[in-house]
């Protein structure tokens, strides 16, 4: 499993998206966080099923909360889907081939004190292979399918990270993502 670098940055930016400078990451997170740049990913198995993580308990933002596939930070010089595929390694040990950014998202929570405050393209990709968890970053996974999973949020709000709930209605409202899972699960 790839190694995750001692002292991540964040790319700190404004509300165009246009750069302001990079700072730890460390150093970012807190009761009031300046806006900057993540990604979500959304990976799906052969069988079109969505996977799910749990966050690492001693997580500073949101720990032991369930979650879509992976979340993160696209260093300086990646987009958010080279990050994807980074942070799918260095948390699930898994290799991406098919990262692809399906759609725009931005939003800003705040749980325990600690504040997000992100622009999140959304990223789907599919995997063949079996995640082989990081335990410093993820706490738990689950297969689910992306209809279950649509209905489940909807009868049980709350369950999941905000960004997560939000994301899924963005993702299935999105012509491109939909067309994307008809073209490889045909459903």
């Amino acid at each position: 499993m790839a190694r995750i670098p001692s002292v991540e940055h964040v790319v700190l930016i404004d509300d165009n998206d246009q750069v302001l400078g990079v700072a730890p990451k460390a150093t970012v997170h807190g009761s009031t966080t300046p806006l900057h740049r993540g990604f979500s990913l959304f990976l799906f198995n052969r069988a079109g099923e969505l996977l799910l993580q749990q966050r690492a308990l001693h997580k500073l933002t949101w720990p032991g909360a369930w979650s879509n596939s992976v979340c993160g930070h696209p260093a300086a010089d990646e987009t958010a889907s080279q990050a994807a595929v980074r942070r799918t390694r260095e948390e699930l040990g898994l290799t991406l081939q098919d990262a692809l950014q399906i759609a725009p998202y931005r939003y800003r929570f705040r749980r325990q004190g600690v504040e997000e405050n992100e622009i999140c393209p959304l990223v789907v990709a599919t995997t063949r292979q079996t995640p082989s968890p990081n335990p410093e970053e993820v706490a738990a996974i689950r297969w689910v399918g992306w209809n279950d999973f649509l209905r489940e949020v909807r009868e049980n709000p709350g369950r999941y990270s905000e960004w997560c709930e939000e994301e899924i209605v963005v993702l299935d409202e999105s012509p491109a993502f939909r067309d994307w899972y008809l073209q490889r699960f045909g459903k």
